[in-house]
């Protein structure tokens, strides 16, 4: 039997507190992004990767894997109410990158330059820029 959409909602507001709140929204989108594009940084050519890239070296699971944590960034997207509009450019974002990651050694050098969850991230906050001013942050 699947569980109601009450059950869901309690489930996740018991793992995520403030889940509907534009700023806690933000701080979470911004960690993902971090953890998964510039986490780690490449010695001797001082480029910063991510889970996204390393766990993408593991052939088509990775890939699969890496989609899956992406997909969390639209999914945090709609439940913000953004237009459908810009929740297919960050599918689009996302299926560009799972797919042409998932090309073996051609894709892992694809994840390097391709960093479909930053550019999502951006039109995340460029809405919650818009319409919810007070999560802005000033960047120094």
């Amino acid at each position: 039997m699947a569980p109601s959409t009450r059950d869901t909602d309690a489930m996740f507001d018991a793992l995520i507190q403030d889940r509907r709140d534009p700023a806690a929204l933000r701080k979470r989108v911004e960690t993902l992004e971090f953890l998964l594009e510039r986490s780690f940084t490449i010695p001797g050519i001082n480029r910063p990767v991510g889970l996204d890239a390393i766990v993408g070296l593991v052939p088509v699971v990775g890939d699969v894997i890496s989609g899956l944590m992406g997909a969390y960034l639209i999914w945090e997207a709609r439940n913000l109410g953004m237009p459908k509009w810009k929740i297919w450019r960050m599918i689009g974002n996302l299926g560009v990158d799972t797919t042409l990651g998932a090309i073996p050694l051609v894709g892992d050098a694809f994840d390097l330059l391709f960093r479909s969850n930053t550019r999502n991230l951006k039109i995340i906050k460029k809405h919650l820029d818009k319409h919810h001013p007070g999560t802005m942050i000033i960047d120094q």
